[in-house]
């Protein structure tokens, strides 16, 4: 999960998404790792006879609510299958299109040298959660900086420990009933001490300051919690446009993407307009799976590659001057699978073996 989440950090998912671990025990051990888009049965088959351990689904296998599991539905028994041998089924989705390196920025990578910009930027993590401040003796700060990291302060991106600490003084006079560390009840000490700074996730705080108070040495530890503001991170987010170093025709274009995902055929629908070659295209929008949300904040653009778009979306598209690229849901999400499983292995090294599953295709190639 934690390589997972450091090539995709679950931040960069949709707030509509269902992102994260569905099946399973984060503590179990994992050997053998499977990736898919979709976790069909045959998928399912595929694992149990490899004897994997972990499924990482693309798209998530539980997405609207499950109110029970029996074997007379395939989702149900699909997630009962896996609960019941053991298997974990983890899933990135709009996370992993997000981010860097990941299915948006892959599939921009095969339409030619240009200039690649993010249609909807993110939420950096950074720009995410709390700043928790407090303040320690300096021999305390080592202990009091490990159980707050243990608890999950800390974390930037691929990052773990990370801090900030500077000297100061504190003040302080403990009433009658008080036992100081340091100095005594009733008189006015001032104590070298230094200030500790460490980001905190909205869901790791009660964690984290009960970390806090368990590790300070004092009996009243002081600590302040500010929340932080947004801010967007240009180099992740949804949807991407490429603007090509040099225009070329929609012929061209349609001959690039096809090799990239290693298709036959595409739907293209030419601008209203075009010459019969399409005319040139220099501005490309795109976004993988059903990408339509993206078309409008695209900005100016000459064509958009998707993997499927509704008829009345395509007419509006193609009457503003905008050619479109179809290749199917799936396909536009299935050939980065290879590329992921290099990036995980350079994760996990010789730990864990990574494949991808045979038997994951596109509805309309299952026989």
């Amino acid at each position: 999960m934690s390589a997972c989440e450091t090539l995709a950090p679950l931040g960069l998912a949709e707030p509509w998404d269902q992102v994260g671990l569905h099946v399973g025990d984060p503590g179990q051990s994992v050997s053998r790792a499977m990736l898919c888009i979709d976790l069909t049965e045959a998928v399912l088959d595929e694992a149990i006879s490899q004897r994997v351990q972990l499924v990482v689904a693309y798209h998530p296998p539980i997405f609207k609510p499950l109110t029970r599991l029996t074997t007379q539905e395939p989702k149900q028994r699909i997630i009962l299958r896996a609960a019941r041998k053991g298997i974990a089924v983890y899933s990135p989705h709009t996370a992993l299109d997000a981010a860097q390196g990941g299915v948006n920025d892959w599939l921009a990578s095969g339409l030619g040298e240009g200039i690649v910009r993010t249609i909807k930027p993110a939420n950096s993590a950074e720009g995410k959660g709390f700043k928790l401040v407090t303040f320690v003796p300096l021999e305390a700060l080592d202990v009091v900086r490990s159980a707050m990291c243990e608890a999950g302060a800390g974390q930037i991106g691929g990052y773990a420990g990370c801090s900030f600490s500077g000297e100061g003084q504190g003040t302080f006079r403990g009433g009658p009933s008080t036992s100081p560390v340091v100095g005594k009840a009733g008189r006015f000490e001032r104590v070298p001490e230094l200030r500790l700074e460490l980001g905190v996730a909205s869901d790791r705080l009660e964690a984290v300051v009960a970390a806090l108070r368990l590790a300070h040495p004092y009996e009243e530890p002081a600590f302040d919690i500010y929340p932080l503001e947004s801010a967007t991170d240009p180099r992740t987010g949804q949807g991407r446009v490429v603007e090509l170093a040099k225009a070329i025709s929609l012929t061209t274009l349609v001959k690039r993407v096809k090799a990239h995902l290693g298709v036959k055929v595409l739907e293209v629908a030419k601008r209203v307009g075009g010459t019969p070659g399409g005319g040139k295209v220099q501005r490309v929008g795109l976004c993988a799976g059903a990408g339509v949300s993206m078309l409008a904040d695209a900005g100016r653009i000459d064509a958009f590659l998707t993997g499927e778009m509704r008829h009345h979306d395509v007419l509006e598209a193609v009457s503003g001057g905008v050619s479109v690229l179809l290749a199917g849901h799936t396909q536009t999400e299935r050939p980065y699978l290879g590329t992921y499983r290099r990036r995980l292995m350079g994760q996990t090294g010789k730990a864990v073996a990574w494949r991808v599953s045979k038997a994951d295709r596109a509805p309309s190639a299952i026989q």
